[in-house]
């Protein structure tokens, strides 16, 4: 972004010089410079915003010979502003004054109010309710490379959430995939994220977050390794340099390892739209399907539940427990809910008063939100032989008894947003602020009286005492009955003339005025005072209220699971040590909520995956299910191992470590990599990275590319999925060709999807079955699609004489018994013609120029006499 500098030969004016020197400090950023009432942008910056905010572009004065491009924000409507400026990609610095125009013009009539960048607010440091999306997490995120490791900090400012962890390369991407990050930066470059190169030491952080925590050691926060820690220093030297004086809140550090959840990269989640659908929206996506939470924070921990499906088995069950409790008893299900429904989001407004950007209504919500929490504990303690999760929960949820009854006591029932105004300090909590209000409130009803007594006194019916912050209070008439009061003997002191009215003031009630304005501005100070030392009550125990927090997400968690395993008749899924996946009456979630829409019915289908059917081949028409078939057993373990119940009529489980969809086409045009290389790409990748507990699905391998390469590569895929990873995997195909692998391969299994013609029609019947499919059903499916008549006569035609040939020739299938795939391609060898055999025999170093060309024309005669 270009920066205005300023010539020698024409100073700036000290406001546009002060300007310049603020703007230096915040490289790649929008500066909001604070004027009165509003934010103003210059240069660059007002061209930028005026676009994006599509506002009006002035100018202001010069600058080098040039009129200063110039737009401006109301300060009351900058929060709207900035979510569209964020939104876009922008970074925005905040230039406030430091102090009022008084106490500048105390050093000269002419001094410039003192600004300072008080706060950069960028995509990952927002805290604003109106700035966040309360159903969504707000992560930053850091990455540092030590040695063969990254290192990643993650933190959400927003309600203090803080992780450290460290990666191989190889899982990093799927890592930054499970976060959906606001905002990333990095020690080195890295696509997507900010390089920066400061911050990121890993002895500093040490000492850093020892400090901040006041603890000798990290031990008791788990195990970080040098990457891990590399990557907190630079994440906390960035929130330093963006909050400046206010520092954001942050909870002790959690340890989190790959090895904690189920590994799913970014390929993997946008297949399968676990929480973005196809079209960029929640809207269509597994989590939209699934969410039956009834807060923000129980609708952002379900969410980050399905992006880390857990990896062990108890902590599963422990969520299965709960969620079973609750399916159980639809009286408690239904009282649960009711009462979470009304609670406030006190994570998040915990996250703001710790930030210096909350306020009184923040410590209302922290006030309502822990007395439910308290009602909440004292129903669900009365539960016999509670579940382990429910019972680790419920001391969370008690505990603030002294806290609540402090801002019970303090504030009044509903406070104000805006606590400059005052007015949320309740009655009876201090007597000296109440007698403040009472002598302010006296003399609101003296200067009431005094403009009754005007009015009787001047005979001006429509006189008017009014206020505003420039001339305070102040008497204001129509122009018309200006005279009265302007003559020497009235007593009225003139003000002020404006277009219709003149502004006039008087003795008596400037006194009351003084009375008034003391009494505010004292009692103004007394509740600023109460609200500090409200807001560090609060903030003592932020540990004990975040925790509470947590355990009420979970609770709208588990109760809405269990509404929804209600809903769709879902089952609780069984897990077991071994590598079993046996789904009986499986079905995809969203499709079938799709399908039900539509007034259809959504056919189940088993899958059945043991050690000696591990793979299985799964062929049939287009549109006749097999990636929703893929795909639905994918959602189901995915869904099973973030402890929630699955849409199946039973289903036995053993644990997914990766898992991994290769289904549809895409690209990626910006990287240079087409559909067929993304294909490949990420086939390779599921080839390096599967295990034995790995699940995979793979839908059309080989298809981007010529029928030869594509079998080929398809063929050899699934001898290297079945051989060397040996992991579950469903292998939908149509190449026909790859079900003689069955004769080989132990494990591999041949099954699918049914269909049939009827009267020349086609009937998908969604239905899977043993066995491969018949043919491909290509041409009836085109014929659905609305492919014109004389087309799909034609394909026919073409059909069946490549049909013949393949019969006569033995196809390219012929000869599979003898590996490498295509060694003998037919079962007799085909005669090579002419042609061939004399161009082979031409060696084209020893032909003269003549030869070359006698050569020449002898082959063009053996194309012709060859038909060629």
């Amino acid at each position: 972004m270009a920066t205005a500098r300023a010539r020698t030969d024409s100073a700036p004016t000290p406001m546009m010089a002060q300007y310049l020197t603020l703007k230096a400090e915040t490289e790649g950023c929008l500066l909001f410079y604070r004027m009165g009432d509003f934010f103003e942008l210059f240069f660059d910056d007002a061209k930028i915003a005026a676009q994006c905010l599509d506002i009006a572009l002035t100018a202001r004065g010069e600058h080098e010979g040039e009129p200063i491009p110039m737009c401006g924000v109301p300060i009351h409507a900058a929060e709207s502003y900035l979510a569209r400026l964020i939104k876009a990609g922008h970074r925005v610095a905040i230039a406030e004054q430091t102090e009022s125009p008084a106490e500048a013009r105390k050093r000269g009539s002419k001094s410039v109010v003192n600004r300072a960048i008080v706060r950069v607010v960028t995509a990952g440091t927002l805290t604003e309710e109106a700035l966040l999306d309360s159903r969504a997490a707000n992560w930053l995120a850091a990455v540092a490379r030590t040695g063969e490791r990254y290192g990643l900090a993650a933190a959400d400012i927003s309600t203090g959430r803080f992780e450290l962890s460290s990666v191989p390369a190889a899982s990093l991407d799927a890592e930054l995939a499970r976060l959906a990050a606001a905002e990333i930066i990095a020690a080195e470059p890295l696509p997507g994220a900010q390089e920066r190169r400061t911050g990121f030491d890993s002895l500093a952080a040490e000492r850093r977050l020892k400090e901040r925590f006041a603890v000798a050691t990290l031990d008791g926060f788990g195990q970080f390794d040098r990457a891990a820690l590399c990557a907190a220093g630079g994440l906390l030297a960035y929130l330093d340099e963006v909050a400046r004086e206010s520092l954001p809140f942050l909870r002790p550090p959690v340890s989190r390892s790959a090895g904690d959840h189920m590994m799913i990269d970014a390929a993997t989640r946008e297949s399968l739209e676990l929480t973005i659908s196809a079209s960029g929206t929640r809207a269509g996506s597994l989590l939209a399907c699934v969410d039956r939470t009834v807060t923000g924070a129980g609708a952002r921990l379900l969410a980050a539940d399905l992006g880390a499906p857990l990896l062990e088995r108890l902590r599963i069950e422990a969520r299965l427990d709960l969620v079973g409790l609750f399916e159980r008893d639809p009286g408690l299900r239904e009282w649960a809910r009711r009462q979470l429904r009304a609670l406030p989001d006190i994570g998040r407004s915990l996250g703001r008063l710790a930030a210096g950007r909350g306020g009184p209504r923040d410590l209302a919500q922290l006030r309502d939100g822990l007395s439910e929490a308290r009602r909440l504990h004292d129903r669900l303690a009365e539960i016999v032989d509670p579940p382990v999760l429910l019972a680790g929960l419920l001391p969370c949820l008690t505990g603030h008894g002294a806290l609540v009854d402090l801002l019970s006591r303090a504030l009044v029932p509903s406070p104000p947003l805006d606590a400059a105004q005052g007015g949320y300090i309740a009655e009876g909590f201090d007597s000296a602020l109440d007698a403040l209000r009472a002598t302010g409130g006296e003399g609101r009803r003296a200067i009431a009286a005094l403009e009754a007594r005007y009015r009787d006194q001047t005979g001006i019916s429509v006189l008017k005492i009014r206020h505003n912050a420039v001339l305070g209070y102040h008497i204001e008439v129509p122009a018309r009955h200006a005279d009265r009061l302007m003559a020497a003997e009235s007593g009225f002191t003139h003000r002020q003339t404006l277009a219709g009215v003149v502004r006039f003031n008087a003795p008596d009630l400037h006194e009351q005025a003084m009375r008034v304005t003391q009494a505010g501005s004292h009692a103004l100070a007394a509740e600023a005072e109460h609200l500090a030392l409200l807001v560090a009550e609060a903030l003592g125990r932020a540990e004990a209220i975040a925790a509470a927090a947590d355990s009420l997400a979970r609770l709208d968690v588990a109760a809405g699971l269990a509404e929804r395993a209600v809903e769709g008749g879902w089952t609780r899924p069984r897990l077991v040590d071994d590598n079993r996946f046996e789904i009986e009456g499986g079905r995809h979630p969203v499709v079938e909520d799709a399908v039900r829409g539509a007034g259809g019915r959504f056919v189940a289908n088993d899958c059945r995956l043991l050690e000696d059917s591990r793979l299985w081949l799964v062929t049939g028409p287009n549109m006749g299910g097999k990636s929703t078939f893929l795909r639905q057993n994918a959602l189901i373990a995915v869904l099973a191992q973030a402890g929630a119940y699955v849409p199946a009529v039973s289903a036995t489980l053993g644990l997914v470590d990766r898992l991994f969809s290769r289904v549809g086409a895409s690209d990626n045009l910006a990287r240079g990599r087409s559909t067929f290389m993304v294909e490949m790409v990420e086939t390779a990748a599921i080839l390096a990275q599967a295990s034995p507990r790995s699940f995979v699905i793979l839908d059309e391998v080989g298809r981007g590319t010529s029928t030869y390469d594509g079998l080929a590569i398809a063929w050899a895929v699934v001898e290297a999925i079945h051989d060397k990873s040996r992991c579950r995997c469903l292998f939908a195909t149509h190449y026909h060709e790859l079900t003689r692998l069955a004769e080989r391969l132990d494990a591999l299994t041949l099954h699918h999807v049914r269909a049939r013609e009827w009267k020349g029609e086609l009937v998908l019947l969604h239905e899977l079955a043993p066995g491969p499919a018949d043919r491909s059903y290509g041409i009836a499916v085109a014929k659905l699609a609305g492919m014109p008549p004389d087309v799909l006569a034609r394909a026919r035609s073409v059909l069946a004489k490549l049909e013949e040939g393949r019969a006569a020739t033995g196809g390219i299938a012929a000869g599979l018994d003898d590996l490498p795939l295509f060694a003998a391609a037919a079962r007799e060898e085909p005669q090579a013609d002419a042609l061939h055999v004399a161009l082979a025999e031409v060696e084209p170093d020893s032909l003269s120029p003549r030869e070359a060309l006698e050569t020449l024309y002898r082959l063009k005669r053996l194309q012709a006499e060859e038909g060629l």
